[in-house]
């Protein structure tokens, strides 16, 4: 309501459908539906990446018919649209998988695209997976109108002989059976059991990590990251949004004024505590500069040193998410962190209220519960995501080390300007332990899409080299790839990165402690290999060869927005 006691107009841009010169527009709107009372309310979309070919999100069609109903019961004209989603789970080791992390980017700029393009004034955004949803969170910052994210919940674990097992499960079998230790029945076991139905991937891989920050970040509702997929809480949690976008209308609260520093600072502080994805360093950076928000890849170092590890998670630790979820959620674990002065209590979220507001009323850890260690006594005592640097990779690193008991690997280079080179090699037994396994030429730009590696890292797990072989590449690897692995390695191959130069036989040292990664490779010899070597040409076909010709460095996110002033020099 107004001062005047009339209600409020709550059209933020479908205003601009008012008048006689817009009576064309008009007409096409009634052809939807819309009746006089409905071109007064606010055009609110329902936006979900529903689709039939991945598990992560082939029921949210039925979560957006849900938010719809709810926009439209608060007061809201309800336009339901749909975007593009690739699952890295399904592509992982094939042609699809450059596919992956481009449709991030391809997924915020439709997803801006439509709400901008008919003016909505407020949306929700429905997601299921890896990129969709950071996808979502880009879109959200650029459409600069209120919304909400849900995320369409974890799968529940599959179960084989009375033990819990998941996708990350079957990709190490196959490493097993190479080595001679399971049958190709027990792996096919494993693959008819392993994903027993709908939601993101369920150990604390990218999508849950991805759910974890965004509520952390106070972008979706308390509690929305942990609801399982299949459950009430979750049908919930979408009616809940369709009628929490509409008060963010009413009290003129913006994207903008809930992803600050501070709530990016609370993102990868919960990340940290639970054991989070490597991806989540390049989605955090991309949604930070959609925000405006200054972060670079060396910041998340500073959390790294000060916050501990405390949730034993897959794919380094026992339990799924699912399990998170029956011991208090994600709430309970930020309720837990704030208590002891690890999270920012006064940043705004999606329900009006501050982190510190919202938390008064969440539920604490359940008492006995084993999913999330005491802060004393942690996992780690310090955080499993670190930021290495050195004259291999001089604009940064990301290493993944929960788990990992090895504190500093030196060892011969074994070099592969692909991963199904590596693979082979792998499976022929000729990475030996001590090894440094290095694939190239498959970052950002030269995969290009920057594949995940988690067939690689899985048979390696599955042959018990987790720890033996170091694993480094330009590219990423999944939330569920664990051992001593090195991703996002900067300045790529494909952009003349010293990786590049790097040989077989070369000795190369990565050291947790002092967070470096170097190879033994003098300066005057890289000179003289660089000026011998031929860097491929780029991708210059569709989708990835726009790609590859707009995407950053990896150490910036992987950005393909260059708004700012000086990123378009």
């Amino acid at each position: 309501m107004t001062a005047d006691g009339s209600k409020k107009d709550l059209r933020i841009r479908s205003h601009v459908y008012d008048g006689m010169v817009k009576s064309p527009n008009r007409a096409l709107l009634r052809a939807t539906g819309m009746t006089d009372a409905d071109f007064e309310k606010p055009i609110v979309g329902v936006i979900s990446t529903w689709a039939e070919n991945t598990p992560c999100n082939i029921h949210l069609d039925g979560l957006g018919d849900v938010a719809k109903e709810s926009v439209r019961a608060a007061g809201g004209w309800p336009v339901q649209f749909g975007t593009i989603t690739v699952s890295d789970g399904i592509a992982m080791g094939t042609p699809g998988m450059s596919y992956s992390l481009p449709s991030r980017d391809i997924i915020a700029d439709s997803v801006e695209a439509a709400v901008r393009g008919h003016n909505c004034d407020a949306f929700v955004a429905i997601g299921g997976c890896d990129k969709n949803m950071p996808g979502s969170m880009i879109a959200i910052a650029n459409a600069e109108i209120p919304s909400i994210f849900v995320y369409g919940g974890t799968i529940s674990p599959g179960n084989l002989d009375g033990k819990d097992i998941d996708l990350v499960s079957v990709f190490e079998g196959v490493g097993q059976w190479n080595h001679g230790d399971m049958s190709a029945e027990e792996v096919r076991a494993i693959e008819c059991n392993a994903c027993p139905g709908p939601g993101g991937c369920g150990g604390m891989y990218t999508a849950n990590t991805m759910a974890s920050a965004i509520e952390a970040m106070g972008m979706s509702l308390p509690g929305s990251a942990s609801h399982p997929a299949t459950t009430e809480a979750k049908l919930q949690d979408v009616k809940a949004a369709g009628q929490a976008v509409l008060k963010l209308l009413e009290q003129g609260i913006y994207p903008k004024d809930i992803m600050t520093r501070a709530a990016f600072e609370n993102a990868i502080t919960v990340v940290m505590a639970l054991g989070g994805s490597t991806n989540s360093v390049l989605h955090l950076l991309a949604m930070a500069h959609a925000a405006n928000v200054e972060l670079t890849i060396d910041d998340f170092n500073e959390f790294q040193k000060k916050v501990p590890h405390i949730a034993d998670l897959k794919p380094s630790g026992q339990y799924v998410f699912q399990d998170l979820y029956n011991a208090g959620g994600v709430s309970a674990v930020m309720k837990y962190l704030y208590q002891h002065g690890y999270l920012h209590g006064d940043c705004l979220t999606v329900t009006g209220k501050t982190v510190a507001e919202n938390l008064a009323d969440a539920p604490d850890l359940k008492p006995g519960q084993k999913v999330i260690m005491p802060l004393e006594h942690p996992k780690r005592k310090d955080g499993p995501l670190i930021v290495l640097h050195g004259n291999l990779a001089p604009e940064g690193a990301v290493a993944k080390v929960s788990g990992v008991k090895t504190r500093r690997h030196e060892g011969p280079a074994k070099v592969y300007d692909d991963e199904e080179s590596a693979i082979e090699a792998v499976l022929a037994d000729e990475v030996v332990d001590g090894d440094v396994l290095v694939v190239r030429y498959v970052g950002p730009k030269g995969g290009p899409g920057m594949p995940e590696m988690l067939s690689l890292s899985g048979i390696l797990v599955g042959k018990g080299q987790d720890e033996s072989v170091a694993l480094l590449t330009d590219g990423r690897f999944s939330g569920g790839s664990h051992g001593f692995v090195v991703g996002h390695i900067a300045p790529e191959a494909q952009d003349g990165g010293p990786i590049a130069y790097l040989r077989t036989g070369d000795r190369v040292v990565i050291d947790q402690d002092t967070r470096e990664i170097t190879m033994a490779v003098s300066e005057a010899e890289l000179k003289r290999r660089k000026a011998e070597t031929t860097i491929p040409p780029l991708y210059s076909r569709g989708v990835l060869g726009k790609y590859a010709h707009l995407v950053s460095s990896s150490a910036k996110g992987a950005i393909t927005d260059f708004w700012r002033p000086e990123e378009n020099k």
